[in-house]
């Protein structure tokens, strides 16, 4: 016979899962399922507590138990950096993520800081720099509404962007267009770009500010981004939360021994 906790929690789970919770919605308060007869309060923590290693809801002090979006979001890959999303309009990247998915966005779900550093190791290496170099560190937490989704740090060398809006602090993409439309104005035409995945544990650090339930991986993303004569205009790291996204790629299958480049 399954324990009283986990008979609740089942309950619960499928509430959820037949819409009688909706994503973003707060499931009762403790208080309250004890004094419907649901249990003692450590049989409806428990049940809470479960749920959440589930993936089905998310706790945090102030906000309270919340049911998780189950439908991730798409992260596209090459499609979200076609240059006529940027350069002719006004798409930027987590921007076209959430029209791909069919999602609601703000411009300012996008918050920033900038600050000139010494380039850690993997930076310098990839910017070619030597040891000690000062670059900019543009870090940016995206949420999509009260939800964060992902952090990414975007390093870049200071004879690139000194006096442009990318060391402006300002909430929101660099302005129209964004990073590389800033970067394409000022002579920067990205041309191509490479992208590495892995997944991780989350540091201590990471669970609180993704607001990550409990197991949940994150994965980490490198991208290096080149113009035409190879030079890296920008060397970026992602931190995601493993659950929010499906990754997208559509891309042409290369065929090396017709003189094609094959793909990284």
């Amino acid at each position: 016979m399954a324990p009283k906790w986990r008979e609740l929690a089942d309950r619960l789970a499928e509430r959820i899962k037949t819409g009688e919770y909706a994503p973003g919605q707060q499931l009762p308060h403790i208080r309250d399922l004890v004094e419907a007869g649901e249990g003692s309060k450590s049989t409806v923590h428990a049940a809470y507590k479960a749920l959440e290693v589930e993936g089905l809801v998310t706790s945090s002090r102030g906000h309270g138990t919340v049911v998780r979006q189950q439908a991730p979001m798409k992260r596209l890959g090459i499609a979200r950096y076609d240059k006529a999303k940027w350069r002719d309009g006004d798409e930027v990247a987590f921007i076209a993520d959430r029209v791909a998915s069919g999602r609601a966005y703000r411009r300012d779900e996008q918050t920033q800081s900038v600050s000139l550093i010494e380039a850690p190791p993997a930076v310098a290496a990839a910017h070619g720099l030597p040891a000690g170099a000062e670059v900019y560190a543009r870090a940016r937490l995206v949420k999509e509404g009260e939800q964060p989704t992902h952090t990414l740090t975007s390093y870049y060398r200071p004879e690139h962007v000194e006096g442009t809006r990318l060391v402006d602090p300002t909430p929101g993409p660099a302005g129209r267009g964004g990073g590389y439309r800033v970067l394409y104005d000022a002579g920067f035409e990205i041309d191509h770009m490479k992208e590495e995945l892995f997944a991780r544990i989350p540091t201590a650090e990471e669970v609180k500010l993704l607001q990550l339930p409990a197991g949940e991986p994150v994965v980490e993303l490198h991208r290096t981004t080149y113009t035409a004569d190879g030079t890296v205009v920008e060397y970026a790291i992602g931190v995601h939360a493993a659950s929010r996204f499906a990754w997208e790629y559509d891309f042409k299958v290369p065929d090396s021994a017709q003189g094609g480049k094959a793909a990284q």
